[in-house]
């Protein structure tokens, strides 16, 4: 019988998403079970992965009523089912999960690192951030950033001891799957019909970003430079693929209204397949405040895009300066207006960092290489247990 693995997100979607097919890859060689909120959903993620679920539930809001809830039910499942190693991914996930699992005794509690909100907080809010990554990391037995500049941020606030600390691979949670994610797996005719249904010729120059549009996606940012380059450019696009969130950090009215009304503007929401999105788009432009990893970079890299991100952690390891796109400042309006600019008029420059794009994703981001390396690290932790 193989050993129980329990993977823990704080929604279903970073399953889907984040850690996609890595859990049916995983259920190979251990017990597999998911974990997160919104059972309905998360029972249809078991049934498409083949994999068990746990439904608890967890918000990404401070809920600390609710969190001390879902900590002593998960509790009481890893008791029961006493499995080798839980992994969470997510802060939410991470806090509970980890707390839980210590309090029940697991022996290999790993935890994966792919973003920090409490980068972009202050006061008494990054105060508690602080708190609950430290405790996070306190009850984990390992923990993973997904990116070199996140290691170095977690080590130098002094948050963990640096021997918990390792980075799998050339960093990212579930690297990409280049034969997925390749310009060949959309056809003309799919570009031709997604550009007449979204009412994009083939002259147009089309600037995409991919993700939740929220404000610290830099969102507002980017539409107020894509309005001042447009103008100048009406043969430009934005195209903007990803979920409205009204809860969290949600966007200001006039960028709202740019979005609604702007023609130059089409919202498409959310896309189970990015691909053809990307296949019909020339540049993305990703002006994150904070990442771990961003999966999207990765994945417009192996469509053959070249990108506009920001210079912030995974982004910076991701792109290449000159190579395979451009950085700029965080919140900086003029350098997204500026790089924009930049890849619309010079034509030899952007093929430059277009014939890059793929090739530095395939040569260092292959996903079966990130799987095996997981998968190494599992039986690695195991060995070391049986052997302490």
């Amino acid at each position: 019988m193989n050993q129980k693995l329990i993977r823990i997100t704080t929604v279903p979607i970073s399953l889907e998403k984040l850690l996609e097919n890595q859990l049916r890859f995983m259920n190979r060689f251990f017990e597999v079970t998911a974990v997160s909120s919104d059972d309905h959903r998360l029972q249809q993620f078991g049934k498409e992965q083949d994999v068990d679920t746990f439904h608890v539930d967890l918000t990404r809001k401070i809920t600390p009523i609710k969190d001390l809830k879902a900590v002593v039910k998960l509790y009481k499942f890893l008791k029961k089912e006493k499995p080798s190693i839980v992994h969470t991914h997510t802060p939410k996930a991470g806090i509970v999960g980890m707390l839980a699992s210590k309090l029940a005794g697991v022996p290999i509690r790993m935890h994966t690192v792919a973003g920090l909100p409490l980068m972009q907080t202050s006061g008494v809010k990054r105060t508690v951030l602080n708190t609950v990554e430290k405790l996070t990391y306190y009850c984990a037995t390992n923990v993973y950033p997904n990116s070199k500049g996140l290691k170095e941020f977690i080590f130098n606030k002094k948050l963990i001891s640096e021997r918990k600390l390792k980075i799998l691979g050339n960093g990212s949670s579930n690297g990409i799957d280049t034969k997925h994610f390749s310009p060949s797996q959309v056809s003309d005719l799919e570009k031709r019909q997604l550009r007449t249904d979204l009412n994009i010729s083939k002259n147009d120059f089309v600037f995409v970003f991919v993700g939740r549009l929220v404000g610290d996606k830099g969102i507002n940012e980017l539409v107020q430079a894509f309005i001042k380059m447009s103008k100048t450019h009406t043969n430009s696009k934005l195209l903007l693929v990803g979920p409205l969130e009204t809860d969290l950090d949600p966007l200001l009215p006039n960028t709202l209204n740019e979005i609604k009304n702007n023609e130059a503007i089409i919202y498409a929401g959310f896309q189970t397949d990015v691909r053809p999105y990307l296949a019909i788009s020339d540049v993305l432009v990703f002006p994150s405040y904070r990442e771990g990893f961003p999966n999207v970079v990765m994945q417009a890299g192996a469509m053959g895009l070249p990108s506009i991100v920001t210079d912030i952690n995974g982004c910076n390891e991701i792109i290449q300066p000159d190579v395979n796109g451009i950085l700029i400042p965080v919140k900086d309006i003029q350098a997204i207006y500026k790089a924009m600019e930049e890849l619309i008029n010079d034509k030899s420059y952007y093929n430059k960092l277009q014939n890059k794009s793929r090739q530095i994703i395939v040569s260092r981001y292959s996903q079966a290489e990130l799987w095996n390396a997981l998968l190494k690290e599992y039986n690695h932790l195991i060995e070391l247990k049986i052997n302490a």
